[in-house]
């Protein structure tokens, strides 16, 4: 793991020095007492949050099923814009999450659900096929919610023609000289010889892929990559690098930014929150059982960094009292994660996780969703895109607005709660 004050790598041979440092506050149940008088989200809340976020996906349909939302929105609601943005698939993802909870209920907007994903499933095939916008990593995020869940739901053969081209596309970015998949910019700069943390919530497009074809090339650039970022993305203490470097002779690694975060030391708050559900998800794909401890800690690390009502500030440098932008996603994605790591956890250690997911999303029901159409045409409110600071990179925009990848991770979130759900990465 990163040590900064050398800016030198340090690793743990199988963390296992780490994983003992920080382990007695785990096994001395610090995580029962956080926010344990806290409620959760009840059943019933679920339901109706459920049931509103799917009425407000079909209230969309009529803009945003040629267009798709821009990535965030503006006094609360989103314009449209063509496919050619990373964050597309979100929205496709939502519709997708509608779908499915209109056909449970008997609702007969399932039907006009199902043809508008199918019409986005096209435009993802034309945009991968004519190359729009697709020289980076985030072919996951843009091809997994919307390709991948309609090949998994409805059999959709273009969603998984479109999602393998996806993989092929993605593992062109894969270094063999530092084993990783490059974010951003050309393959032969070194100033975007990087990683980011991000990047974890790809991969399960890899796995996907050789699941379908059989072909194991996608799994090994996928577990390569897992292990290199998790080797170096995660700090001493268990918060989180946005972004990693490696010398592009040797693939060393090199060291740690940020372009996100207030400031290179910090931990933002969306990045963390990527690594608690990419650590669970690198768990589910590969059974290291390493990546669990690596979950726990980095879990810990946020829930420790959280405001009272548990939804964090865009950089967990800040908390209560501070006047700083929330960012509602972070908390979603967080919850996301919890309950996919669940599914491998021991009972008792099982609840603590999930009931850490229900308290999030009660906030998050209670005093962050939209409740009200004429207000905004979003489902999470606060949220932060890219909040520019004296010591990072960032431009500023989306900023205490709905963004797209909150409201699907809300309503992933919330699905994850009502059933045992057929993930989409």
């Amino acid at each position: 793991m990163y040590n900064e004050n050398n800016r030198k790598p340090q690793i743990f041979n199988g963390y296992q020095e780490h994983y003992e440092a920080a382990g007695a506050r785990q096994n001395g149940g610090s995580m029962n007492i956080l926010f344990g008088e806290k409620p959760g989200i009840s059943a019933a809340e679920v339901e109706d949050a459920l049931a509103f976020s799917e009425k407000q996906v079909l209230r969309n349909l009529p803009e945003f099923t040629e267009k798709f939302q821009k990535a965030y929105s503006e006094d609360g609601f989103y314009q449209p814009i063509e496919n050619n943005y990373w964050t597309t698939g979100f929205w496709t993802g939502e519709i997708w999450l509608a779908y499915e909870y209109a056909k449970e209920k008997g609702l007969s907007d399932a039907e006009a659900l199902q043809k508008a994903g199918e019409v986005q499933v096209e435009s993802f095939l034309h945009r991968i096929d004519n190359k729009i916008e697709v020289e980076h990593h985030d072919m996951g995020f843009l091809y997994s919610p919307s390709c991948v869940a309609a090949y998994k739901l409805t059999g959709n053969e273009k969603g998984k023609e479109a999602a393998v081209k996806a993989a092929d596309q993605l593992i062109t970015r894969y270094h063999p000289v530092g084993e990783f998949i490059q974010a951003w910019g050309p393959m032969d700069a070194p100033e975007n010889y990087r990683l980011i943390i991000d990047c974890l919530l790809n991969l399960p497009l890899l796995y996907w892929a050789s699941e379908e074809t059989g072909d194991n090339k996608y799994r090994e650039i996928a577990e390569k990559h897992i292990h290199t970022a998790i080797k170096n993305v995660i700090r001493e203490d268990y918060s989180t690098w946005h972004t990693f470097f490696f010398n592009m002779e040797t693939g060393e690694p090199d060291h740690g930014a940020t372009c996100q975060g207030y400031r290179d030391g910090s931990a933002w708050a969306r990045g963390q929150a990527w690594g608690i559900y990419g650590c669970a998800l690198a768990y589910q794909y590969t059974k290291r059982k390493e990546y669990i401890d690596i979950f726990k800690h980095v879990t810990q690390y946020y829930l420790e960094h959280l405001p009272k009502d548990m939804v964090p500030f865009w950089d967990l440098e800040f908390t209560d009292g501070d006047e700083q932008p929330r960012d509602s996603s972070s908390a979603s994605i967080a919850a996301c994660g919890m309950l996919e790591m669940i599914k491998s956890l021991e009972p008792e250690e099982a609840d603590i996780y999930r009931n850490y997911a229900k308290q999030m999303m009660k906030s998050l029901y209670d005093n962050y969703a939209v409740k009200d159409p004429s207000k905004s045409n979003g489902l999470v409110l606060h949220s932060t895109y890219s909040n520019h600071s004296p010591y990072n990179t960032c431009n500023h925009y989306g900023v205490d607005e709905c963004n797209s990848w909150g409201d699907y991770f809300y309503m992933e979130a919330l699905t994850r709660l009502r059933k045992d759900w057929i993930l989409y990465w």
